[in-house]
């Protein structure tokens, strides 16, 4: 496969909604762990406040608010539960990985425990080996640079010889903070009845795709 311009010396995925389905899940889960703890907050807002964020990005918003010291264990046992009983990997999304020819990694706003998770369940896990980085790794997470800089780093690539995959406004904000080629994946369910495509190009992607089979079209 080759791309329409410069090959990257490094291919970056963000982990939730580009490599398995799992932000409709996961946002499901936060709306009803935090209904638990007395704070209101749809699927739909939750999307909307924290998609492509942290857990710390979600106690930064809620400070000052009563969440119980239990609420990060309780939102965790939560999500590895639903990803247990349904949790898919983004279709197509094996193929485009098994062809790839240049170094890629995983970068993801997620912990370490769910990232593994995540990619065991898919079968996902085989093609990353141990190239995962997280925001538990770096000070700032998404929208600040600091994972995607601290990836390219560890691969010992050049960010601007970088292209980014992501499916979020703070991840696409972050790789162009860090000086990255970015494109920007819709196909994700929590975007079937969102504008994503405006979103992310508004965010700066360089290019939107929806479907992973075209994943190598316009590039």
């Amino acid at each position: 496969m080759t791309f329409g311009f410069p090959e990257p010396d490094l291919i970056i995925f963000d982990c939730d909604g580009v490599l398995v389905d799992s932000e409709v899940l996961s946002c499901g889960c936060l709306s009803e762990v935090l209904g638990q703890c007395g704070i209101e907050l749809s699927e739909h807002d939750a999307l909307d406040l924290f998609l492509g964020r942290s857990t710390a990005a979600v106690l930064q918003h809620y400070d000052g608010r009563l969440v119980p010291e239990n609420f990060l264990r309780a939102l965790k046992a939560q999500v590895f539960q639903q990803f247990r009983r349904s949790l898919r990997s983004i279709p197509g999304v094996s193929a485009v990985i098994s062809q790839l020819t240049v170094p890629f990694c995983v970068a993801s706003s997620s912990d370490l425990d769910r990232v593994r998770l995540s990619l065991g369940l898919t079968d996902l896990a085989r093609y990353f080996g141990d190239r995962l980085y997280t925001a538990q790794m770096v000070a700032r997470g998404k929208p600040a640079p600091d994972l995607f800089l601290h990836a390219a780093a560890q691969m010992q690539a050049d960010p601007q010889r970088t292209l980014v995959v992501e499916d979020s406004v703070s991840g696409v904000s972050a790789a162009k903070a860090a000086g990255m080629m970015v494109w920007g994946f819709v196909g994700g369910s929590h975007y079937r009845s969102r504008d994503g495509r405006s979103m992310l190009v508004d965010a700066g992607a360089d290019r939107v795709f929806d479907q992973m089979a075209n994943f190598w079209k316009g590039a």
